[in-house]
């Protein structure tokens, strides 16, 4: 007994100590008004890679091929975390589709609060637009915040969120989905007709096969997707992304 309370009070302790050294005093006051519940505690987290080993890892975050043009802080390492109901319904989805010739890539799972504090940050400098043209070129980006492309949370810090696209085996290419990932824009939307038959076809392979597993789209855009039954409805978590946040 002694021993899982200790264990509590060092993941509040460390969530606490990550709360105060962010950059971002509004939003911790808006997660404390809202009863939002920060964790450390990655213990029910799993590398994606160890779960699903076909999956390929392209992780924009970490590199500086993102709407921000920087990498994004959290991601220490280019891998991806996910909690272990998430990763075993992905590798089911990952076994259907090699049926039918695809790989998965992943561009982001897990993402920790740390890095959604740091999207809000660059959301509020409106100066800040060396990345427009590849992601947001038809919005000014003074309206992201207002139009629900940067929020104070995100579903990916409650773990079981992922956002991928799908892999030919026999082109060896990155399937055409008639949009590329992070485009702020209608084009974006799974549903979005004015692409042609084969890239909305493409689009919907993707969709069909989450669904099939139990994720759930999201109608703005086609590469995301959250686990139905996900374990932490209500807790976002603060470890950065990194095998050391796994194999402690």
């Amino acid at each position: 007994m002694k021993n899982k309370l200790f264990k509590t009070s060092m993941i509040v302790l460390s969530a606490l100590c990550f709360l105060r050294n962010i950059n971002s005093k509004d939003s911790i006051a808006a997660a404390v008004k809202n009863n939002i519940k920060f964790s450390n505690d990655s213990s029910d987290f799993v590398l994606l890679s160890d779960i699903v080993p076909d999956a390929i890892l392209e992780i924009r975050y970490y590199s500086t091929y993102n709407f921000v043009g920087e990498r994004i802080d959290g991601y220490d390492e280019p891998t991806a975390l996910l909690t272990k109901e998430a990763a075993t319904s992905l590798k089911k989805v990952s076994d259907e589709l090699a049926e039918k010739g695809y790989r998965l890539k992943i561009y982001d799972a897990y993402r920790p609060q740390k890095a959604v504090y740091h999207f809000e940050k660059w959301a509020k400098d409106v100066n800040d637009t060396k990345m427009k043209d590849y992601f947001y070129p038809n919005l000014e980006k003074s309206v992201l915040f207002e139009q629900g492309y940067i929020l104070n949370h995100s579903g990916h810090s409650r773990g079981s969120t992922v956002d991928l696209t799908l892999f030919d085996m026999k082109t060896g290419k990155e399937v055409d989905m008639g949009g590329t990932f992070d485009y702020f824009g209608e084009e974006s939307h799974p549903d979005y007709k004015n692409i042609t038959a084969e890239q909305y076809e493409n689009r919907m392979i993707l969709r069909q096969a989450m669904m099939n597993h139990g994720f759930e789209p999201l109608a703005e855009e086609w590469w995301h997707f959250t686990l139905k039954n996900e374990p932490y409805p209500d807790t976002y978590f603060t470890f950065p992304v990194s095998e050391n946040s796994i194999h402690k």
